[in-house]
Parts: structure tokens; C-alpha cells; sequence
């Protein structure tokens, strides 16, 4: 097997959740991001959502692409199969609350099948428990930038994958219009607030550069405070 192209960024999962998806996929899936609460990872064919335990601590995330996939290490702590469409030949990690955390071009467009495989996620999690117990006793809330940051383990998601096919051909749609966008909704209208039942509308900035940190309020004391609040 040979490893044709491989790519890492860090990414917080705000809600407990990090998207990977087409760079032309925008619309989120409510079912699927059910799915991934039970099964850690699980998608539609063209959009990932992996499902951590903690909404803090960046996890970190690797993508590659093979000839052949090799098996899921024996150190794994879970792995599902996975099926990824790509009409752009561009994978976007995304920040469920704070945006992108980077892009990945791959070797062509099409159809990627693999699996994903994850570790560290139950011990990213008691750390991160463990640290906002002993700040509600001690009222360091200030403290959480560091802590987070100060994490001995690391959460890791791989999505390790092969190119299978190109994408489908359009059936009766415009050549421009993707395969794998649903059709018009009011959601797409003029009529602000509009949406559909089980989707929810992405508005989402454009991709920073790789490797450009993430907001300060992505690990500050707010963090703490919304935790706390939201009962999580």
C-alpha cells in the first residue's frame, strides 16, 4: 500500500462536534449528527460528522489518502466504515461553533471509501472533567487557556481512505448544480429565518490559511461559563 497524500490540523469541536465535507457541501444533516452521537462517526456520502465527548480541547485530525487503506491499528478504541464525495477535490475540517480549521486538497475529485478510526477520546474527556471540577472549587476560571492546552493526552480522529470512482453523473439537473445538493428549499429564499425540517442551515466564513490558530475566545473563560450553563 502506498500513502498518496496526507493532511493534520487541530480542531476544537464546539457542541462536541468537528464536520469534515466537500467544499461545496453546506447544508448540515440533523439525522447524521444523531448517527455520530451513537457511533462516534457517521455521514450522508458527502458530509462527516465526528462526535467527541468534551466541546474544548482540540482534537486532532488526519486525513489520508491510500491506494489501499491499511487495517485500523490495534490501538484503536473504535473505527467505522466511511464513504466521502467529493465533486471540488477539496476537503473543509470544520469548528461546529467556531468555523473552519482548515482544508485539505485532494489528489483528485470523486468518491473516497475507507474507514475512520479514532483514540484518546475517554481520556480527553475525564481530563477535561477533571479540570472544571477543581476550577468550580477553586473559582480559577481564568485558568482553562492553559489547562486546555496543558492536556497529557491527545483526542485523534483518522480518516484513512482510497479514491473508488469518479462522482455520479447528474440525472436531469443543471451541470453546474452538485449531485448531492438537495433540491430548493425555502431555506435558499429571500424569507429570512427559513429552514427546513432536518436541516439545518451552515452559513460558514471562508477557510484561514493552514495552520492559523484559533480564536483566543475559542479557549477562553466563556467556554467555562456556557459549560456550566448549558448543564454538558
Amino acid at each position: 500500500m502506498e500513502l498518496l497524500a496526507e493532511y493534520s490540523v487541530d480542531a476544537i469541536p464546539g457542541r462536541r462536534f468537528i464536520e469534515i465535507y466537500d467544499a461545496d457541501a453546506y447544508l448540515a444533516d440533523a439525522a447524521s449528527m444523531d448517527a455520530a452521537r451513537q457511533q462516534v462517526v457517521a455521514g450522508n456520502g458527502y458530509h462527516l460528522y465526528l462526535h467527541s465527548l468534551q466541546p474544548d480541547i482540540p482534537a486532532r485530525i488526519d486525513i489520508r489518502i491510500w491506494d489501499t487503506p491499511p487495517s485500523v491499528p490495534t490501538d484503536a478504541e473504535g473505527h467505522t466504515g466511511v464513504t466521502v464525495e467529493s465533486e471540488t477535490g477539496t476537503l473543509v475540517v470544520n469548528q461546529f461553533t467556531y468555523g473552519p480549521a482548515g482544508e485539505m486538497i485532494l489528489p483528485r475529485p470523486g468518491v473516497y471509501e475507507g474507514h475512520a478510526w479514532w483514540a484518546g477520546r475517554q481520556a480527553v474527556r475525564d481530563y477535561h472533567d477533571r479540570v472544571l471540577r477543581d476550577l468550580t472549587a477553586s473559582g480559577q476560571g481564568t485558568r482553562l487557556p492553559d489547562d486546555w492546552r496543558r492536556s497529557p493526552h491527545t483526542e485523534r480522529y483518522v480518516l484513512d481512505l482510497a479514491w473508488i470512482r469518479d462522482s455520479s453523473p447528474l440525472d436531469n439537473e443543471d451541470e453546474d448544480e452538485p449531485a448531492h445538493r438537495p433540491p430548493a428549499s425555502p431555506m435558499h429564499s429571500a424569507s429570512p429565518g427559513a429552514t427546513t425540517p432536518g436541516l439545518i442551515p451552515c452559513l460558514r466564513p471562508p477557510c484561514p490559511p493552514a495552520g492559523t490558530p484559533p480564536p483566543p475566545s475559542a479557549v477562553g473563560p466563556r467556554a467555562f461559563w456556557d459549560l456550566r450553563s448549558s448543564g454538558a
